[in-house]
């Protein structure tokens, strides 16, 4: 029983530093982040100087980020409603017509054919234009049959839907195939060239970011540059003195990431409702997506490591300049 008590004594003991160390560890962390936080608030226009202009430049490309998710939202909207027109030939009979829609309806990428035969194409059309008069005049019915043909989910792609539309337009009878998704795709071509200058933009300011918060660092390295000197000649390791700063670059990014977020919520508040009311006059459901919750966390946390970086890379060119020589050289 003394055995097992002195072996568990010992255990405790040898285990007692490495848990001292890990605690003091986290205690010193939580300290540099304190002390670094309250640096920021005793320079409060400074600070809110710094997070302004990083809030501005992370909000700009995710404000466009976000009116792209909206609009290929959109454009998926009228993909997935598109039809197809297939006129036949002014010489094809009821018989022939019916055929056709077998046959377009036995393919597996094809979801509805509906076939206005030419009498009742030209009933509506009557009943539609008021031209009853003069339509009395015609010998016959100049209109042809008509095949509207609803692809499946799978092709209400441009692809899909222009692989479907070659298919219909070598079928025998068939005269003329419309689809009207030049628009379209020409929408689609402009979304994706907007995407691509958006994620060019987006490196950009995310590389100004890192330079603003970078050259704020050095200021602050400069100003505590006795305060580095003496913590170095007292046996300070670099990642002792780096801390700091690195918490230093991580409040200014979170501080930019709330005020960017701040930004976009005002935006959005501000143009939801003209955006809506023009959307109401193009019987639009057209809407400004906002961030979620995951989006604004994910905002938060980019924000935060660019600040980090550009505090690192602040750290890691101007405190290996500065070495406690300098002391005796004075």
């Amino acid at each position: 029983m003394a055995a097992d008590s002195r072996k568990q004594k010992g255990a405790n003991q040898s285990s007692s530093p490495l848990q001292q160390q890990a605690e003091s560890y986290l205690v010193h962390h939580r300290k540099v982040a304190r002390d670094s936080a309250e640096r920021l608030w005793r320079t409060p226009v400074a600070s809110m100087m710094t997070w302004t202009v990083m809030g501005v430049a992370l909000a700009l490309p995710v404000a466009l980020l976000l009116l792209l998710t909206s609009l290929q939202g959109v454009s998926a909207g009228w993909e997935s409603s598109a039809r197809i027109t297939a006129y036949l030939s002014e010489s094809a009979t009821l018989d022939d017509a019916r055929a056709l829609q077998a046959e377009a309806q036995a393919d597996s990428r094809v979801l509805e054919v509906e076939l206005i035969d030419k009498d009742q194409a030209l009933a509506e059309f009557r009943a539609s234009s008021g031209l009853d008069d003069a339509l009395d005049y015609l010998e016959g019915n100049p209109l042809p049959h008509t095949l509207l043909v609803t692809p499946d989910e799978a092709s209400r792609t441009a692809g899909g839907v222009e692989t479907l539309v070659t298919r219909l337009q070598g079928m025998n009878g068939v005269d003329r195939v419309q689809v009207d998704l030049g628009w379209l795709q020409r929408l689609n071509a402009m979304t994706d060239l907007l995407a691509r200058a958006v994620w060019a933009l987006a490196l950009l300011l995310a590389a100004a970011v890192v330079l603003v918060i970078g050259n704020t660092v050095r200021l602050s390295i400069e100003n505590r540059r006795d305060e580095i000197l003496v913590a170095k000649l007292v046996g300070g390791t670099d990642a002792f003195v780096r801390r700091p700063f690195l918490y230093t670059g991580a409040w200014f990014g979170l501080g930019g990431g709330v005020v960017a977020w701040v930004l976009l919520q005002l935006s959005l508040w501000w143009l939801s409702g003209p955006v809506e009311r023009l959307a109401g006059l193009y019987r639009s459901d057209f809407s400004l997506n906002g961030l979620t919750f995951d989006g604004a966390l994910a905002l938060l946390i980019v924000a935060m490591l660019l600040g980090w970086l550009g505090a690192w890379v602040a750290v890691k060119r101007h405190l290996d300049a500065i070495e406690p020589g300098e002391i005796a050289g004075g």
